[in-house]
């Protein structure tokens, strides 16, 4: 995404607006024109910043899945009692005890995973950004995505050095692949 892309729905950023304008100046009835001081209002500012979005975006290949991506449950499931032992860690699991509350699904206890929290077929395994992600190690590895640039993007694999992760930006960009991370180690590396 460029930089300054928001994805603020309009009705905040207008009360926005109205809130931020002091109530000793007279206001502005278009927000489109410059204020005095040669600045533009936060409106006009925000519609530049979604024509840089999309002439960014209409560079980038296109989503295949057009289903909206429904999750049915976004919090991790805490082991039964993690909370009250240190022992004890949060990370699932299974309470096999005769008398306990969590297994026996009492009311106000502990919520148990089962497949009901299952997402849908169409849209499981898909990222927020509608890809499945295909982690890359080399470019011949990339070039396996050429015909599924639609449906799959790229995520280059954490041990692979600055110098290759350069060929692999550069041969996505050709292939219109979408790369989740390619600025990951080549920020660091330019400010040393």
């Amino acid at each position: 995404m460029a930089k300054g892309c928001r994805s603020f729905p309009l009705i905040i950023l207008l009360v926005r607006v109205k809130g931020g304008l002091s109530s000793r100046r007279p206001r502005n009835k278009n927000p489109f024109t410059p204020r005095p001081n040669g600045f533009f209002s936060p409106l006009r500012r925000r519609r530049r910043s979604l024509v840089r979005c999309a002439a960014v975006l209409a560079k980038m290949a296109v989503p295949l899945l057009t289903t909206k991506i429904v999750k049915k449950r976004t919090k991790h499931f805490k082991r039964a009692h993690s909370d009250r032992y240190i022992g004890l860690k949060p990370s699932w699991r299974r309470p096999k005890g005769i008398d306990s509350r969590v297994r026996r699904k009492f009311k106000g206890c502990t919520l148990m995973p089962n497949i009901g929290y299952g997402s849908d077929k169409k849209t499981r395994h898909y990222l927020p950004n509608k890809f499945k992600k295909f982690v890359v190690h080399n470019v011949s590895e990339l070039e396996l995505l050429m015909m599924h640039n639609r449906i799959y993007c790229a995520e280059i694999a954490h041990n692979v050095s600055t110098q290759k992760r350069k060929t692999i930006v550069e041969r996505a960009a050709q292939l219109d692949i979408v790369v989740t991370n390619k600025l990951a180690r080549l920020r660091s590396q330019e400010d040393e």
